[in-house]
């Protein structure tokens, strides 16, 4: 049997890590992806607040499974002094949590300018964040977030490749790619698994973009699903539903639709004999 690690943003399910880690649990996830908590990103925590963090978890017997950070998901033009900052305090979340991934993007361009006239610059800034990240021992996931440069399969491909580091990886979403234009399993699984290392779970429609379910939209998910396990996939699956609200700099859902999208994503996963814990 395949066993994916469930995991899901605990902000979609409320401000509260309280609420949000008796929700999972109820769900059967073991694991919380770290966006914010008490409306507090995660890279603004304090020491005391990662304390606090981590004394619900371990009460709950329940860990972190990747740092969702805002790193990289702001203009070009910005002082790179400043993300080099943020990288900072989310790797020491990471080690204070016990966590391995850190997600991050790969910037925004000023309005007029084309995807190739910030290639260079955001090569040399990823790759400073690798540098960095293989120094501290955690992997950087890329997020193929709309309209930054990585934001279609080609130009992830070019940027995981370019920088070359064991220390920068793919955090695959369905719905992103959807609301770009992509067929997700068919323009891209093919020539960005070998980087896949982390799965966030949505999908949408094409025609309009809405974010739904996990399974009925145009993400082509059972078919990515599907060439995961049998390409022996074992990570994380984390649910990042965005079923109530999306905005640039994320989404929300609440319990109860929180709920039907994990509902969603195991009905896939029975159909195709995944277990997820």
């Amino acid at each position: 049997m395949t066993v994916w690690h469930l995991s899901g943003f605990g902000d979609e399910i409320d401000p509260d890590p309280v609420v949000q880690l008796a929700v999972l649990s109820a769900l059967g996830a073991r694991h919380l992806e770290l966006r914010s908590a008490w409306d507090v990103n995660v890279v603004d925590l304090s020491s005391e607040q990662l304390d606090r963090v981590a004394t619900l978890l371990a009460e709950r017997d329940m860990e972190v499974s990747a740092i969702a950070s805002p790193i990289g998901k702001v203009l070009i033009t910005e002082d790179p002094a400043g993300e080099l900052d943020r990288l900072g305090r989310a790797i020491a979340a990471a080690h204070r949590l016990g966590c391995r991934y850190i997600r991050l993007f790969s910037f925004y361009r000023p309005p007029g300018t084309k995807a190739g006239d910030i290639r260079d610059e955001v090569l040399r800034r990823v790759r400073d964040w690798a540098t960095v990240a293989e120094r501290e021992g955690v992997v950087l996931v890329h997020e193929n977030e709309k309209e930054i440069y990585g934001d279609i399969p080609d130009r992830v491909r070019d940027l995981v490749e370019s920088v070359g580091s064991s220390a920068l990886k793919v955090a695959w979403d369905n719905a992103n790619f959807v609301q770009v234009g992509v067929r997700p399993f068919t323009d891209g699984y093919a020539m960005l698994r070998p980087h896949l290392e982390y799965l966030q779970v949505k999908d949408a429609i094409a025609a309009t973009g809405e974010v739904v379910p996990a399974g009925e939209g145009d993400g082509e998910l059972r078919a990515t699903l599907t060439a995961l396990r049998d390409d022996g996939y074992a990570g994380f699956a984390s649910l990042e539903p965005h079923l109530a609200m999306q905005s640039a700099t994320g989404g929300f859902s609440g319990p109860a639709e929180f709920g039907r999208a994990a509902r969603a994503f195991a009905a896939l996963t029975n159909e195709i004999g995944v277990q997820t814990a």
